[in-house]
């Protein structure tokens, strides 16, 4: 029994030993390394040691000119009574569902009809594609003009449909989110594509042997698509919100917050403590906690996948 046991924790440090590799193994795992180090030089320069200097910033009050001062969780502290930190987050949230639950809608049907088997199906693709790859600044530009209350193309068709007083859009306090959640949905053209592959990789078997059954269409878009698809309408929930709540760019040229701070996003209240107030300790922190939100939100979403996330091999619910 002794022996045999001495046997197996011998055979145990051999498996975990690193095997001996020859001389062209070991020279090829050193150019392997050489390929990589650009990239390895590059997140340690470029992304972990600035992600590093930002939590020990968070702890501190500088102002770029002189030396950073320690002092502790204050600037932590600080958010529970900084009113512009929570009409930040609130905004944020808000046009992180609503940008992230139309994007998903928009481009999930516009994936099932673009997989449809018609003329010119290829060009179609190309075309609500290309949206998504525009400069976030040329679209903001372009949307201003959209959304324009005197000389808008939107508010000149609502005119034509008989709207005498259309809304002001991004002068109004009651428009301007709504009109930047509308306009989130430009992009929708790259989750457009995950879709279609998602849903060009489903058996069509399964389809055959529901019409057989005599179901329907609709019956085979919630009895198979759909769960089918979950694991990619699951991605992009997680892959938009995360995106969402760090938007910024088009935001701070169209209405830079306003009006009356109805558009004040997270990322944009970042940047003004930041690069405007010179408040980088507090800017740092304003980071971290939304670094923070962005893991419990991403958590929760997780935790509840498995009550509508399906997966080959799985029954619904998650269950092997």
């Amino acid at each position: 029994m002794l022996q045999q046991g001495a046997e197996k924790a011998q055979i145990g440090r051999v498996a975990r030993a690193r095997p001996r590799f020859g001389p062209q193994a070991r020279q090829e795992e050193r150019a392997f390394y050489l390929f990589i180090s650009p990239w390895l030089i590059g997140f340690i320069i470029f992304w972990a040691g600035p992600i590093v200097a930002s939590l020990v910033l968070s702890f501190t009050d500088w102002n770029l000119l002189s030396e950073p001062k320690w002092i502790g969780f204050a600037n932590y502290s600080k958010m529970a009574t900084d009113k512009f930190f929570s009409i930040a987050l609130v905004n944020t949230l808000y046009y992180g569902i609503g940008s992230v639950l139309l994007g998903v809608t928009v481009a999930f049907l516009l994936a099932l009809l673009l997989n449809q088997k018609v003329y010119g199906q290829a060009m179609f693709r190309t075309i609500f594609y290309l949206p998504s790859v525009v400069s976030g600044i040329a679209v903001a530009l372009l949307w201003l003009n959209i959304f324009n209350p005197d000389f808008g193309l939107l508010n000149q068709l609502l005119r034509q449909m008989g709207v005498e007083n259309p809304p002001g859009w991004l002068v109004s306090t009651q428009w301007a989110m709504p009109a930047l959640i509308m306009m989130s949905v430009w992009g929708a053209g790259g989750s457009m594509v995950i879709y279609l592959a998602g849903l060009q990789s489903i058996p069509e078997h399964l389809y055959e042997a529901a019409s057989i059954d005599g179901a329907g269409r609709w019956t085979k878009f919630w009895v198979i698509t759909v769960p089918m698809m979950s694991p990619v309408i699951f991605f992009n929930l997680i892959t938009g919100f995360i995106g969402s709540l760090q938007a910024f760019v088009q935001i701070l040229v169209m209405t830079d917050g306003g009006p009356a701070n109805a558009t004040l996003v997270y990322g944009l209240y970042l940047y003004r403590n930041a690069f405007r107030l010179f408040q980088m300790g507090y800017a740092s922190a304003l980071s971290w906690a939304l670094f923070v939100v962005i893991i419990l939100i991403t958590v929760i979403q997780f935790a509840l996948a498995g009550r509508w996330v399906y997966y080959e091999g799985e029954s619904p619910g998650g269950a092997q």
